[in-house]
């Protein structure tokens, strides 16, 4: 609304999907299912191969996956290339249900695993606003002091 910019990592991007889903879509009971077990509108769901599985040791979507950029995106100009590979921990995911209503209304899936089921990213369109990017992985854990990640680069030149 103001313009300011934004970076939402792991579950930054979740309640990004749910925010919007709430306050652009209308659909005011949106949420995860991880807050909400009952919720009629989940947008953030458990992953269908974490479905039934308790024990939180080595379930959940863990290590480095790859995730293909889409070309007219501000991640694909940040990263200079259509293939990323970043780094995971989580067991919640965005609910494909819901991508066609939500990329309707602005909210742009701008980076998926190469086989398309998995939302990796999302951010509005460029034009729509000056940084505006969450992703479900985290970026801090491959950044370092004199390789920044570019998602941190392209936050800070926003936000100055």
């Amino acid at each position: 609304e103001n313009d300011l910019p934004f970076l939402g990592i792991c579950l930054g991007m979740q309640v990004t999907v749910i925010e919007y889903a709430r306050n652009v879509l209308g659909l005011k009971d949106a949420n995860s299912r991880e807050f909400d077990e009952v919720t009629k509108n989940p947008v953030i769901d458990i992953m269908r191969d974490q479905v039934g599985i308790e024990e939180l040791g080595g379930t959940m979507r863990l290590g480095v996956y790859p995730c293909k950029l889409e070309k007219d995106s501000k991640l694909y100009e940040l990263y200079g290339t259509d293939l990323i590979k970043e780094r995971h921990r989580h067991r919640f995911e965005y609910n494909n249900e819901y991508k066609e209503r939500l990329e309707n209304a602005g909210l742009i899936c701008s980076g998926v695993s190469p086989d398309g089921s998995l939302v990796e990213i999302v951010e509005l369109e460029p034009k729509a606003h000056p940084y505006f990017i969450a992703g479900q992985f985290h970026p801090e854990l491959k950044s370092r002091p004199n390789r920044p990640a570019p998602l941190f680069v392209g936050l800070i030149k926003a936000a100055k």
